[in-house]
């Protein structure tokens, strides 16, 4: 398997030591060129703003609201991946610290509102935000709040793809649970274990979801691309620049029929950027991306490749995964992707819990890392505490936050900093 690549992103909060405040773009952009020029990464530009770096096959990026974002290379073990985020860390830290930034581990915000978050220098942004509130009620804090850690994995063939995608659907709740971390909001508990999980069940049904369609027996690559030619646009890049196409689908592009760029037609180009804006739990591109899990510690950002590494890459793992949910209705697996953000592990599931449903999958992930032969299953070491504890991530922060930390969250800066 060793053709399969391993392709892991994730994102953090900078922010301001003493005011714990989000990091400014003129700090993210000192950032940035100061990790170029000791480190050799090229900067990547919008016109006259830096957005980004990259490095052979690394890139880091902004999301919307600053997050610091590293997606990685496609690599070959998981030793490689947890090196490469390691040393990520390393080279943002050795930055940072000078200007008085540090960076959290975190899922969601824990203190500041939208109107305390800056605003990137990034023109497709400008058009989400504007498209946002027609649509859901908390797509801007999808976009400015919150942060992930996910896995792009490969598949040899459309029946490898349908077979990798059912399962990793399946199961995304299991790892929004394992990796639940995101407690917090505005200074207060916010009622859920992955508020960043919630956020996306209201930011845009049109785009987001656990796609039921990919369970029927006629599912295949051209489903998904009649899928994602009825998702609404949100723009089309021409001459350096974002233009506005809200609210017409790619199917009308292919006809011709976008009021904002009149009789053109789309490039390949055009439909690699409108999948980008599409964001399922599982999503299909050249690769499948595992997108349920919280951001959080430098080792579960380790862990949350792992997981998904045991279960897909491994012929054994992925046909137990395909048989412990082959019975699972559309309806149980919606209901667990609405449940998981709030109840975490402790979601009634059947005749017991999802941690009973956890135990079984981080036992198939262990027996695939150790199948594969390149002794990687130390990386599920933290989240095997969490199946076995059935204690999520977030209530142990939220036991801090009412404990040792005398309800305060400006803790957590200490306790999740990188």
């Amino acid at each position: 398997m060793l053709s399969s690549r391993i392709g892991t992103e994730h994102e953090k909060f900078g922010f301001e030591f003493g005011s714990l405040r989000p990091m400014k773009y003129e700090q993210i952009a000192e950032l940035l060129n100061g990790i170029a020029e000791r480190f050799d990464w090229d900067k990547i530009m919008e016109g006259d703003k830096i957005i980004g770096l990259k490095q052979g096959k690394q890139s880091i990026s902004l999301e919307p609201g600053g997050q610091f974002e590293l997606s990685g290379a496609p690599l070959e073990t998981l030793h490689q991946t947890c090196a490469e985020v390691n040393s990520h860390l390393y080279q943002v830290k050795a930055v940072a610290e000078e200007m008085g930034i540090g960076f959290l581990g975190i899922g969601f915000q824990p203190k500041w509102g939208i109107k305390d978050i800056p605003v990137m220098p990034k023109g497709r942004y400008d058009i989400m935000r504007n498209y946002m509130p027609k649509v859901g009620s908390l797509g801007l804090d999808m976009m400015f709040r919150t942060c992930t850690v996910q896995v792009n994995l490969d598949f040899s063939s459309e029946a490898d793809m349908i077979r990798k995608f059912r399962a990793g659907l399946a199961l995304q709740p299991i790892a929004t649970a394992l990796f639940a971390n995101s407690p917090f909001k505005e200074g207060k508990p916010n009622g859920f274990v992955s508020m960043r999980s919630h956020i996306w069940t209201d930011t845009d049904k049109d785009r987001t979801g656990m796609l039921p369609f990919v369970f029927d027996d006629s599912f295949g690559f051209e489903q998904y691309v009649d899928y994602a030619l009825d998702v609404p646009m949100y723009f089309v890049y021409r001459k350096h620049r974002y233009i506005d196409c809200t609210g017409k689908t790619f199917r009308d592009f292919l006809d011709g029929r976008l009021p904002c760029i009149p009789g053109e037609l789309p490039t390949l180009n055009d439909w690699e950027n409108h999948l980008t804006t599409i964001f399922p739990e599982v999503r299909l591109k050249r690769y499948l991306e595992m997108r349920g899990a919280d951001g959080g510690p430098w080792r579960r950002l380790c862990a949350l490749p792992a997981l998904w590494v045991g279960l897909l890459y491994d012929d054994a793992s992925l046909q137990s995964v395909l048989d412990l949910t082959a019975d699972w209705t559309p309806e149980e697996r919606l209901m667990l992707r609405n449940k998981v953000p709030v109840t975490g592990l402790k979601t009634p599931f059947r005749d017991g819990l999802v941690k009973h449903v956890a135990e079984d999958v981080l036992q198939l992930a262990k027996d695939g890392l150790e199948r594969r032969g390149f002794k990687e299953s130390g990386f599920l070491n933290e989240v095997a505490e969490v199946v076995r504890t059935g204690v999520t991530p977030a209530e142990k922060l939220l036991d801090l936050y009412h404990g040792k930390w005398e309800q305060s969250v400006d803790h957590v800066f200490e306790e999740l900093l990188y």
